[in-house]
């Protein structure tokens, strides 16, 4: 049995296996979405298949919607001809509970895929773009997808180039979602809204800054007139929603394919592409999902809320997801992302039996971030750390790894600690000179950088675009020679671009240069840091609220 829509006609095989099957007739949903396309959705990786397919997917099996998504891809077209196209465009989700068990469901809301790669791929976007039906362009691209400098300040070549260069040709993913808007502006200044589902603080006004800053540069050289500028900032026209999204989506598990091998289905191997991305016909991922959305849609939207989408105001969206991506998740995977990689830990739940990286993570969620979250009404904050500490990140059967965590780091840290220190800078009652966890953590990531582990041993560093420019500033620091430091980090610790805030300026530069420097000492100087720092358990603290 193989994953495909000729092999859904036998439904009773897939009932056998426990599979559940989309209710609705894919090939019809392919002829409406394609005829009058309402959504299309940048960034075709697994948290997509296994969260924003899947929404759709609930509202189609509802009768609440006969559209589905278009997926398009800018990044790595692979992504599409080995994980999309052999299977007919279909996805199986494997749900991975904490008592082992394993649920299947077949997601058939992607009715069909565009990869940027060619000028026909190009062209059929701006196409789609310009269809008076279509609602939303969302997108999953990471952090450094909406770039415009790197978080050195440094200017991002591709975004710049296409700024500069005008619609034709784009490269970049903001050049190609601006040279779509203008398509569309072509057409008649029709609406839509623009939807950022990545883990960006404040998400819609960062992509609203990018495509802003395209449109400008065409309109002073030329290739656009000023009008369409003033069509991107009309929010009742053009929208950028902000969005929280939250579901740990980890790369296929080769568990997991042994699972669907033996129920009798074949095809199910993890690949792994030229640029690096795991890719599989099926997604693993954990059961709980949240999902926050601004409700600002000028063309309309697909009854969201109807597949547990909280949408709401802006204020609330801003509160939920500095919530999660500063406090009680985001920051806590970055401390277990590189001390797991420190201390040769396989997955991110194996972690969690380590007393000193629990006390690490209480500490960063409970103990530091907890003080400044604001309560957003909607998810409360203490029950929301609770699940994610002893229920998510705990749970054995999500094959996450800190690997996986480290990847694109450098481009995380503003985000999930910046916030946190600005907010106590700006209190009178908080000082973050008393802050324990967040350097800790902070330093780790600059320890994980040179590429040597615990124990001495080299180490390989997760890719990232811009760890090689930090990584340059610790030329001449050795690993077992902690008098090798002679200030190296003083011009990284100061960049408010890279952590959001200069370090130095509210007492924690020093602290950070100190942990480093201990860390560097011998083997086994990380786990004595660790102890030492934060190794006594926070656990009272976690249960409060």
């Amino acid at each position: 049995m193989r994953l495909n829509r000729n092999a859904l006609r036998d439904r009773e095989a897939w009932t056998r296996i426990g599979a559940a099957l989309p209710q609705f007739d894919i090939g019809a949903a392919e002829k409406i979405t394609n005829s009058a396309p309402r959504w299309l959705h940048f960034g075709a990786g697994n948290i997509f298949r296994a969260y924003i397919a899947r929404l759709q997917q609930d509202l189609m099996n509802a009768g609440l919607t006969e559209h589905g998504i278009i997926a398009a891809e800018t990044f790595d077209e692979e992504i599409l001809t080995s994980g999309y196209t052999p299977y007919d465009n279909l996805s199986l989700l494997v749900t991975m509970r904490p008592d082992g068990r394993m649920g299947k469901t077949v997601v058939g809301s992607v009715t069909s895929v565009v990869s940027s790669a060619s000028e026909e791929g190009l062209a059929r976007l701006k196409k789609i773009a310009a269809e008076p039906s279509m609602q939303i362009i969302s997108f999953t691209i990471t952090e450094k997808g909406y770039a415009l400098t790197d978080p050195l300040g440094k200017p991002i070549e591709s975004v710049k180039r296409d700024a500069e260069k005008g619609p034709n040709g784009v490269r970049s993913v903001m050049g190609i979602a601006a040279s779509m808007l203008l398509e569309r502006f072509n057409r008649g200044g029709l609406p839509i809204a623009l939807l950022s589902l990545d883990n960006c603080s404040r998400n819609g006004e960062t992509l609203c800054k990018s495509m802003q800053y395209i449109a400008k540069a065409w309109a002073e050289n030329g290739f656009a007139n000023k009008e369409f500028l003033r069509y991107l900032t009309n929010s009742d026209v053009v929208s950028f929603p902000w969005s929280m999204i939250d579901k740990i989506t980890p790369r296929p598990d080769p568990r997991v394919q042994a699972h669907l091998e033996g129920l009798g289905l074949e095809g199910m191997d993890v690949k792994i592409t030229g640029k690096s991305t795991y890719i599989a016909p099926f997604v693993n991922a954990e059961a709980p999902g949240y999902l926050v959305i601004e409700d600002r849609f000028p063309n309309g939207r697909p009854p969201l809320e109807k597949a547990g989408v909280f949408m709401t105001d802006r204020e609330t969206v801003n509160r939920t997801e500095r919530m999660k991506v500063c406090t009680c998740l985001n920051p806590l995977h970055t401390g277990m992302g590189t001390f797991g990689c420190l201390l040769g830990y396989p997955t991110i739940a194996s972690e969690m039996g380590d007393k000193d990286i629990r006390a690490l993570v209480e500490g960063i969620g409970a103990v530091e971030g907890m003080p400044v979250v604001a309560d957003p009404g909607i998810i409360k904050p203490w029950e929301f750390l609770r699940e994610v500490i002893d229920e998510r990140l705990s749970n054995p059967n999500i094959p996450d790894t800190p690997e996986r965590i480290t990847t694109d780091q450098s481009s995380m840290m503003a985000i999930r600690f910046g916030e946190t220190l600005k907010a106590y800078a700006r209190s009178a009652e908080l000082d973050a000179r008393g802050l324990k966890a967040i350097p800790l953590a902070i330093a780790g990531w600059l320890r994980y950088l040179m590429g040597v582990d615990d124990d001495g041993r080299d180490m390989p560093i997760s890719p990232d675009p811009y760890a090689a420019a930090v990584r340059e500033k610790l030329k001449g620091v050795v690993f077992g020679q902690p008098g090798s430091y002679n200030g190296q980090l003083s011009q990284v610790l100061n960049n408010e671009q890279l952590f959001g805030i200069d370090l130095y300026t509210i007492g924690l530069g020093e602290k950070v240069e100190t942990l480093f420097i201990k860390m560097l000492e011998c083997p086994g100087a990380v786990r004595r840091t660790l102890h030492e720092t934060v190794g006594s358990p926070c656990a009272a603290a976690a249960t409060r609220g």
